[in-house]
C-alpha cells in the first residue's frame, strides 16, 4: 500500500488535496500532519473536525519549542526581511522537518503540500523534503487549481470546507508573527481598518516599560523573571501588543519575483529585536557592528528562503556566536505610540566609558582633549590635497570654481562654450 503524508491545515486547499492525491496521483492512503508552531487552538480543532469528516488519519506534532529556539537565534542575527521580522519563513522548515519525520515513521513514499505556485512556501517545504527519497507532490501548483475550481470540486465531492476558512483574509499565525493578506489588501492603495488585527490594538497615549535580560545574545528573562523561550515570546506578544507594538504593512518581494502586499503583527519579535540591537550597540565595537550588519543581512536572506540549515548559515553563525558572548546584560524598553523603544541598557561588557565620553572631564588616564588636535589636522587631509589639485586643473582650463569645488554658473563653459 502506498502512503503519502500531507501538510494538513483543514482549510480549502489541503482539504481538496486529500481526494486528489488518491484520484490523480494514485496513492492508496493519505495521512494528514498538522504541526503546532503556535497557532490558535481553534485552528487545531478545525483541522481535527475536518480530518474526522474526511476519515483522514491525522497526526498533530508539537514543535513550538523548536520553533521558539529558531526565533531566538534570529534575534541574535537581528533578522528581518524588508523591514519586518521573519515569522512564516522561519516556521516552514520546522513544519517541513516535522512532517518528514512523521512520513518516515509511517512508511510513506510521498510528501504533499497545498501551496500554490505563486508563493514562497512551496520552496521552503520542498527544500527540506527533497533531501529525502520520497516523491514531492504539489497538487494545487501541478494541477493549476484556482480557488473557484476548488470550491466547486469540494461542493461536488461533499467535502467539509467550512473549517479553517479564516473569513475573507488569508491568515497565517505562529508564535512569532501573524500575517494577513488577500481580498482588498491586494490593492496597495487600500487602507485596512482595525478589523485585520488581533494581536495588537491601536496605539494610545499610554506607555509602559519592560526590562529584558540577555545572556550570550539570548533573551532569558522579563522584568527579572526567568522564562523559557515559548513563554517569554507569548508574554511579550500580549504585553507589547496591548500598546500597538509590531505592526508592519509592506510591499514584499517574494523569491519568485512577485511583489505582494503583506500585513504583519509581531509584538514580541519587534520588542526583542529592538532590545537586542540596543545591547549590541553598547558592547560591540564599531568595526564589529558594521561587519555584523553584513552577516545579519545574509542570515536573514537565507532565513527568508527557508534555508537555515545551509552551510553558509553555519559559517555566519560562527561569527555571530563569537560576538554574542559579550551580549549579556539588560535593556529597558518603553512601549509608546506603537513603538518598542530602548530607553536604557546595561552590561558589564560595555565597550563604553562614561568618564572618557563626558563633557565634564578634561583628562582621563593618558587621554586628554588636546590629544584630538593631531587627529583633527589629519582628518580630511586627502580631501584638501585633492581639492587643491582640482582647483589647479580648473585654473589651467580657465574654469571658475565655486567654494565647494563645482563650476560657477554663468562661467566660460556653463552654456557649453569653450
Amino acid at each position: 500500500m502506498t502512503r503519502v503524508a500531507l501538510a494538513f491545515s483543514g482549510g480549502l486547499d489541503t482539504t481538496v488535496c486529500v481526494p486528489l492525491l488518491e484520484e490523480e496521483y494514485g496513492y492508496d492512503d493519505v495521512i494528514g500532519v498538522t504541526v503546532d508552531v503556535g497557532q490558535p487552538a481553534e485552528e487545531f480543532a478545525e483541522a481535527k473536525e475536518t480530518a474526522d469528516a474526511l476519515g483522514l488519519e491525522h497526526h498533530v506534532v508539537d514543535a513550538k519549542a523548536e520553533f521558539a529556539e529558531l526565533c531566538l537565534e534570529s534575534v541574535r542575527a537581528n533578522a528581518s526581511y524588508q523591514g519586518y521580522p521573519l515569522g512564516t519563513a522561519l516556521a516552514r522548515p520546522v513544519i517541513a522537518t516535522a512532517i518528514l519525520e512523521v512520513a518516515e515513521a509511517e512508511g510513506c513514499t510521498g510528501l504533499a503540500h497545498g501551496c500554490t505556485g505563486k508563493g514562497n512556501d512551496q520552496l521552503r517545504f520542498e527544500a527540506i523534503w527533497r533531501d529525502s527519497d520520497m516523491e514531492v507532490i504539489a497538487p494545487v501548483r501541478e494541477l493549476g487549481l484556482t480557488r473557484e475550481w476548488e470550491n466547486e470540486y469540494a461542493e461536488t465531492k461533499g467535502l467539509p470546507v467550512e473549517g479553517g476558512g479564516g473569513g475573507k483574509w488569508s491568515i497565517d499565525t505562529n508564535l512569532w508573527s501573524r500575517s494577513v493578506e488577500g481580498s482588498e489588501l491586494e490593492d496597495p492603495s487600500y487602507v485596512p481598518g482595525e478589523e485585520i488585527y488581533e494581536w495588537t490594538r491601536a496605539p494610545t497615549g499610554e506607555t509602559e516599560e519592560v526590562e529584558i535580560t540577555f545572556e550570550d545574545g539570548y533573551p532569558v528573562a522579563v522584568d527579572g523573571e526567568p522564562m523559557e523561550p515559548v513563554a517569554l515570546i507569548e508574554h511579550l506578544n500580549e504585553r507589547a501588543g496591548a500598546y500597538g507594538v509590531g505592526r508592519t504593512d509592506s510591499m514584499e518581494d517574494r523569491m519568485l519575483g512577485l511583489k505582494v502586499r503583506e500585513n504583519y503583527e509581531h509584538p514580541a519579535a519587534t520588542t526583542l529585536l529592538s532590545a537586542h540591537e540596543a545591547l549590541e550597540s553598547l558592547v560591540l565595537t564599531q568595526e564589529e557592528r558594521e561587519f555584523k550588519e553584513l552577516i545579519d543581512a545574509r542570515w536573514a536572506k537565507k532565513g527568508y528562503e527557508g534555508l537555515v540549515d545551509a552551510p553558509l548559515v553555519s559559517a555566519l553563525e560562527g561569527f555571530i556566536a563569537e560576538t554574542q558572548n559579550r551580549v549579556t546584560g539588560t535593556v529597558t524598553v518603553r512601549f509608546e505610540g506603537g513603538q518598542a523603544r530602548a530607553v536604557g541598557r546595561d552590561s558589564e561588557y560595555a565597550a563604553y566609558s562614561a568618564s572618557h565620553a563626558s563633557f565634564d572631564t578634561e583628562t582621563v588616564g593618558k587621554i586628554s582633549q588636546e590629544d584630538a588636535t593631531g587627529v583633527a589636522k589629519y582628518h580630511g587631509f586627502q580631501r584638501r590635497l585633492a581639492n587643491e589639485s582640482i582647483a589647479r586643473l580648473a585654473a589651467d582650463d580657465g574654469i571658475e570654481l565655486t567654494p565647494d569645488g563645482g563650476p560657477a554658473t554663468g562661467g566660460a563653459d556653463a552654456d557649453g562654450d569653450d
